[in-house]
C-alpha cells in the first residue's frame, strides 16, 4: 500500500527521554509531579514494574517552566518520557530504554547517593552514548529544608539558611565526586556554561515540585541546541519503533505498546516485529496513539487514529502478536523491502533469546518483558532455566518441575500470575515449590531465601552426621561394671561426647581404638550427647576395666579421617572453642606418622 501523505511534517520530532536510577529514588514520582498523577501508588510495592510512556505537550512544558523559557524559543512539539523500571533486574529493558532515548535523566536520592543501580545506569548510558542530566532528588528531606512549592531550584537553594545550604553542598559534591570516578565533570546546572563538557545536576523534589521548571527548561534547551540532527527525521518515511509491552486488551485481543521514533505508521500498513520464534509479518488492524498529557485521563490513555508520526507512543492491534518479544524492533514494510526487513529483525532477535537447559527452574510471567527481565536475573546468579513462558502456572508446569533432581531447582517462579486448576495441590503432592510475587526483585529475594534455607538444612543434616571431637576422663571410684559393656562415670574435659562414637586411648604417636559409646546417662536419663563440664555415666562396648582402661584413664573420641577433614574445612566455625581444641590435639597426634592425614 502506498504511504499516506502527511501535511506539514515537522522537521523536529518529539525528543525521547529515558528516566533511570536506583529503586525508590523517585523516578516515577518525579514524572508524577509533571503529569499530576499518582501512578506510583498503583504500582506493586511502589516500584515501577513495566515501562510506561508519558507525552508532555509543549503548552504544558511552557506553563510548568514559566519564566525559564520563552514560548517563541520552543521549536519542539513536546517531550516523550519513558519511565524505566529501577531495579537491577531490568537491565535489559533499561538498556534498551537508554539506547532508544535521545537524552536521559539519571535520578539520584541526594541522601542515599550512588547505589548499585545508579552505577549500573551510568554504565548503560555511557555504553549507549546517551546524553543525560542528573536529578539530585529529595532535597526537601535535607534537615531544616524550607520547601518552596514548584519553585526554581536555584531560587529555592538561595532561600535556605546557610547551615542548610552547607548540608546540601556536602551531599551534592559527594555526587560530583562519585560522577568523577566514572569520568564525568559535573556541577550545579546553573554554574555550567557548556553542557557538552560539563554534566548539569539539577536539585529537585518530586514531592514539592521544586526544580521541575528547571528540569523541563534544561531538557528543552539541550534537545534544541545539541540534538537537532538526531531529532530531525523524515516523518513521511517508513515507521521505525521498538516494542515496549505485549498485553491482552478487551475487544482487541493481543496488542503491543511501542515507541515510534522515526517515520510514520498507518492502519493497514504491513509491519514486521520480532517474535519468540522469529520475525512476525502482519498487517496493522487498528492503530492508537498515546494521548498527550493535556488530553489523557485515568480511563483513556490512547485514541484510535489512522496515522501516527514520530516520536509517539502507540498501541497496535494485529493478528499473530501473542509471541512478540518485548524490546524487539518494529518496522513498517512495503512489499519491495519486506525480505530485507525480515532479515534485519531476525539478526536482532539472535541477541534477545532466552536460553533454557534440560534441567533448572521454571518461570512464568505476565508479559514477555517481565519474563525476559526475570530470566536475565536468574542468569546473573547462575540459576539454570528449564522453561520460560507467559501465562498462569498450570499443572503441566508442576509435572515438568518434578522431573528435576536438584531440590533447589524444583521450583516455579511466577511474576504477577495465578495458579490454575489443581496446580497448588499437585505441587504439594510432587514436592515442587511455587513462589509468586508482583514485584520481581521481591520474587528473587524469596527464591534466594528458599535456597539458603535448603542449604542451611542440608548443612545441618551433614553436620549432625559427623562425629564430634571429645576428650573425657574416667572418674575415681566410679566403676559400675567392668565389661560387656563396661559402665563407668566420666567427666567431659573438652568437646562433645556423642552416643555411638568410637573411643580410643592415646599412644605416644597415635591413638588406639578400644570400643564404642553404647549409651550415655545424665541424672538417671539416657541422653544423646554430653558437653564439656558434664559428669555422666557411659556404657563402653569393647574394653574391660583393669585391662584397656582404668580409673582416671583419659579417653578420646576416635574420629574418622573424612570427618576430621569435613570439620576442619567446612564446619570449623560451627564448633565451640573447646571442640576446636580437642579436634586440634587429636589431628596433630594422628599426623605425627602421616602429616597429610585428614587433609
Amino acid at each position: 500500500m502506498p504511504k499516506k501523505t502527511i501535511d506539514n511534517p515537522n522537521p523536529l520530532r518529539t525528543p525521547i527521554i529515558s528516566v533511570l536510577g536506583h529503586v525508590d529514588h523517585g523516578k516515577t514520582t518525579l514524572l508524577d509531579s509533571i503529569r499530576g498523577s499518582s501512578m506510583t501508588d498503583a504500582e506493586a510495592g511502589a516500584i515501577t514494574q513495566h515501562i510506561g510512556i508519558t507525552t508532555v505537550p509543549i503548552d504544558i512544558i511552557s506553563h510548568l517552566a514559566g519564566s525559564l523559557v520563552s514560548s517563541k524559543d520552543l521549536e519542539l512539539p513536546g517531550l516523550l518520557f519513558i519511565d524505566t523500571p529501577g531495579h537491577q533486574l531490568f537491565t535489559t529493558l533499561r538498556s534498551r530504554g537508554g539506547s532508544l532515548a535521545d537524552i536521559a535523566i539519571l535520578v539520584v536520592d541526594i541522601n542515599d547517593g550512588f547505589q548499585p543501580q545508579t552505577k549500573e545506569a551510568l554504565n548503560i548510558l555511557r555504553n549507549s552514548k546517551t546524553p543525560f542530566i542528573v536529578c539530585a532528588n529529595k532535597i526537601d528531606t535535607i534537615p531544616g529544608w524550607n520547601s518552596n512549592q514548584s519553585s526554581v531550584s536555584v531560587t529555592s537553594y538561595n532561600s535556605q539558611p546557610e547551615r542548610v545550604r552547607s548540608a546540601m553542598d556536602q551531599k551534592f559534591y559527594q555526587l560530583v565526586g562519585d560522577l568523577s570516578t566514572f569520568g564525568f565533570t559535573s556541577d550545579y546546572y546553573w554554574k555550567v556554561s557548556d553542557f557538552s563538557k560539563t554534566l548539569g545536576i539539577i536539585p529537585t523534589s518530586a514531592r514539592t515540585q521544586e526544580g521541575i521548571p528547571d528540569l523541563l527548561a534544561v531538557l528543552m534547551g539541550l534537545a534544541q541546541k545539541y540534538m537537532r540532527d538526531s531529532i530531525s527525521v523524515d516523518i513521511t518515511g517508513p515507521g521505525k519503533g521498538m516494542v515496549l509491552e505485549v498485553k491482552e486488551e478487551r475487544g482487541l485481543g493481543t496488542v503491543i505498546d511501542a515507541i515510534l521514533y522515526d517515520g510514520s505508521l498507518s492502519e493497514d500498513d504491513q509491519m514486521v516485529v520480532g517474535g519468540i520464534d522469529g520475525p512476525i509479518s502482519t498487517k496493522v488492524r487498528a492503530l492508537f496513539s498515546l494521548l498527550p498529557l493535556s488530553e489523557s485521563n485515568s480511563t483513556s490513555l490512547f485514541t484510535r487514529t489512522s496515522n501516527v508520526t514520530a516520536a509517539s507512543g502507540i498501541r497496535i492491534a494485529a493478528s499473530n502478536l501473542s509471541n512478540v518479544l518485548v524490546g524487539s524492533p518494529l518496522r513498517s514494510a512495503q512489499d519491495a523491502d519486506l525480505d530485507s526487513i525480515l532479515l534485519e529483525i531476525e539478526s536482532e532477535l539472535e541477541k534477545a533469546k532466552i536460553n533454557t537447559q534440560d534441567s533448572g527452574v521454571i518461570i512464568r510471567a505476565d508479559t514477555l518483558g517481565s519474563l525476559e527481565a526475570l530470566s536475565k536475573a536468574l542468569s546473573d546468579i547462575e540459576v539454570p532455566l528449564m522453561r520460560a513462558s507467559v501465562g498462569d502456572i498450570a499443572p503441566r508446569d508442576i509435572s515438568l518441575a518434578s522431573t528435576t533432581n536438584e531440590k533447589q531447582h524444583r521450583v516455579i517462579l511466577g511474576f504477577n500470575v495465578n495458579l490454575i486448576e489443581d496446580a497448588g495441590r499437585n505441587a504439594r503432592e510432587k514436592d515442587v515449590k511455587i513462589l509468586t510475587n508482583d514485584v520481581i526483585y521481591h520474587l528473587l529475594e524469596e527464591y534466594e531465601s528458599y535456597t539458603e534455607e535448603l542449604s542451611s538444612h542440608r548443612r545441618k543434616n551433614l553436620f549432625d552426621k559427623l562425629t564430634r571431637p571429645a576428650h573425657f576422663q574416667i572418674l575415681e571410684n566410679h566403676i559400675f561394671r567392668q565389661s560387656n559393656p563396661a559402665i563407668v562415670g566420666v567427666e567431659i574435659l573438652s568437646g562433645t561426647l556423642q552416643k555411638n562414637a568410637p573411643v580410643a586411648i592415646p599412644l605416644q604417636d597415635d591413638f588406639k581404638r578400644i570400643g564404642f559409646i553404647k549409651d550415655i546417662h545424665y541424672q538417671g536419663e539416657s541422653v544423646s550427647q554430653a558437653q564439656m563440664g558434664d559428669q555422666v555415666s557411659i556404657s563402653l562396648d569393647g574394653p574391660t576395666v583393669g585391662r584397656q582402661i582404668d580409673e582416671k584413664s583419659e579417653l578420646w573420641v576416635d574420629i574418622h579421617e573424612k570427618h576430621v577433614k569435613a570439620l576442619e574445612d567446612t564446619f570449623y566455625n560451627d564448633l565451640r572453642n573447646d571442640e576446636c581444641e580437642a579436634l586440634s590435639f587429636f589431628a596433630q597426634r594422628k599426623r605425627i606418622k602421616d602429616p597429610f592425614w585428614g587433609k
